[in-house]
């Protein structure tokens, strides 16, 4: 498996992927959050998006680094390093791609310098939770957080957070 940032090739796949990791968490057809989940392009542009490719190109999964000045930094301060949007496909879980991509984003937070890195998770997504435990995550409830009240009355997001 190697770990590499996307190319604009790989923009499409990496959407859909992270649109069928995200599935069963999704409020229908109509849920909002597709849209984000689909656009890899600006993930990338805006951030940095990571992707796991099998030995045969196969795209197995994706993340999205939030380098300081990211606006798509959520739960970060200065010194902090933050990933969002780990996506596994279903059928390449249990291989590790989920781990390699967290540790990849560790590495590059730990490069500018953070010494903290942060995410957000729905308490349903416990495969993702295993995964950050495992890596030595925390949940730290004083960082809770509703991403819309107003329109999204259910949706509570838990920080974890970990020393690097």
């Amino acid at each position: 498996m190697l770990i590499r940032r996307a190319a604009p090739e790989d923009y499409e796949t990496v959407g859909l992927l992270t649109e069928a990791a995200y599935e069963e968490f999704l409020e229908g057809p109509d849920d909002y959050y597709r849209a984000f989940l689909r656009d890899a392009e600006t993930r990338d542009r805006e951030a940095e998006l990571w992707v796991a490719v099998d030995d045969d190109g196969t795209l197995l999964g994706s993340v999205t680094s939030c380098p300081p000045g990211s606006p798509w930094r959520e739960l970060s301060v200065d010194g902090e390093g933050e990933f969002r949007m780990l996506a596994v496909g279903p059928a390449a879980r249990g291989r590790g791609v989920g781990e390699a991509l967290v540790r990849q984003c560790e590495e590059r937070a730990a490069a500018t310098g953070a010494t903290r890195m942060w995410l957000s998770t729905l308490d349903e997504m416990g495969h993702a939770q295993r995964i950050y435990t495992r890596l030595g995550y925390r949940p730290e409830p004083a960082r809770d957080w509703d991403p819309q009240p107003e329109l999204l009355p259910d949706v509570h997001l838990r920080a974890w957070t970990k020393e690097l």
